[in-house]
């Protein structure tokens, strides 16, 4: 039996949580002695106790891009010793074997492992482009500290791979439960007064820099140029600290004269029901998207998907298929993409069951909890 020290920067229920705590349950499961650490109280910890899983709260230090200033940096480094000297406790303690990193955020996995003496297993969940100065040093830090580094699509291993003996990263294509996903859920749109009488196209994530809310909204006042039956529909919040974007956001709804074709709605639990509402789904992400978790709720659901042609989505999707890809940096083009799909509404369910026998097939939750498990057993 290993004895396994799990990292993780958020406490939300959002893509690299969600596949954290399946990744969690799937080693108790298998026998294993694991204990948590996170940053903060949140729903994510909520669902981990509610699973017998011994979960500890303390800052990690992780880093996020309000931090890539000096005084930013300075608060980072202290909150970094801190965590260090926790955690290096916790881990002799608790006699670990294993530490378990997952994204780049949490750098202190890299402080920690080797004083206790743990093999790490580092879960990269990005692409990092900007600041090339932070991406390349971070490629630095994660090649020389990691034992195992598991990248979620082939585009994430492209990314790192150069930084690090090519023999210590390996392509871990996530699988989620899908039974949320499989089942009818009533309407909860036609709930919160949302047109019946339209195509609804909607997308859900984070508010930040490069998840493309803005562009959603940009390619929105194209389509509805184009066909006014349209309701666009945007689910998520921002990080703490970080809301000032979601009232940008709105703002750029006033600015473009969408109050009446667009619906915020923030937060929500319900994911499997609000994507089941939906006639379409879009990915408008800016950056390279690593290997977004919603597109494949979304195929599950049986929902076509519009994703820009970069990172995971290229991996996930089969142009034309279950779904089409589209530029990030052409609002025109993408509409007129989309549109042409539109034309077309019955060819929508026909889309959205292939995705779903493609997801089912090719990312299923058994084939992920396996091989994840395996990286630990493997590295005893």
């Amino acid at each position: 039996m290993a004895s396994i020290l799990m990292l993780h920067g958020s406490s939300d229920l959002y893509g690299a949580s969600k596949i954290f705590l399946q990744s969690a349950a799937a080693l108790q499961a298998a026998g294993h002695r694991v204990t948590v650490v996170l940053s903060e109280e949140g729903p994510l910890v909520q669902n981990l106790r509610q699973k017998g899983l011994e979960v500890h709260i303390h800052r990690l230090g992780i880093l996020r891009r309000k931090y890539f200033n000096l005084p930013g940096l300075a608060n980072r480094v202290l909150a970094l010793r801190k965590a260090r000297t926790f955690l290096e406790k916790l881990g002799r303690e608790k006699q670990v074997t294993h530490l378990y990193s997952n994204t780049s955020a949490v750098l202190v996995g890299a402080l920690v492992a080797k004083p206790i003496g743990a093999k790490h297993i580092w879960h990269l969940h990005e692409i990092l482009v900007q600041p090339a100065w932070f991406a390349k040093l971070m490629g630095k830090i994660v090649g020389r500290s990691a034992d195992t580094v598991l990248a979620v699509s082939q585009a994430v291993k492209d990314h790192w791979r150069p930084f690090m003996d090519p023999s210590k990263i390996h392509l871990l294509y996530n699988g989620i439960d899908y039974e949320a996903y499989l089942e009818k859920h009533p309407d909860v749109l036609r709930d919160l007064k949302i047109p019946t009488d339209c195509l609804r196209i909607g997308m859900i994530g984070r508010i930040n820099t490069w998840k493309g809310q803005g562009y959603f909204l940009e390619t929105a006042a194209k389509l509805l140029k184009q066909n006014p039956k349209l309701h666009f529909i945007i689910a998520g919040d921002a990080f703490p600290g970080m809301e000032n974007l979601v009232e940008e956001m709105l703002q750029k709804i006033r600015d473009l004269g969408l109050e009446k074709n667009v619906s915020y709605l923030g937060f929500r639990n319900d994911i499997a029901a609000l994507i089941q509402s939906l006639d379409l789904f879009v990915l408008p992400s800016i950056l390279p998207d690593p290997f977004p978790t919603v597109i494949l709720e979304a195929m599950a659901s049986g929902k076509p998907v519009a994703a820009t042609a970069h990172g995971g989505a290229c991996e996930m999707l089969l142009h034309g298929e279950t779904g089409i890809l589209i530029p990030w940096n052409d609002a025109e083009k993408a509409a007129a993409l989309i549109q042409s799909m539109l034309q077309n509404p019955e060819r929508l369910p026909l889309m959205g069951e292939k995705g779903r026998e493609r997801v089912l097939e090719k990312f299923s939750t058994e084939a992920f909890e396996r091989k994840f498990v395996k990286f630990f057993e493997d590295e005893r």
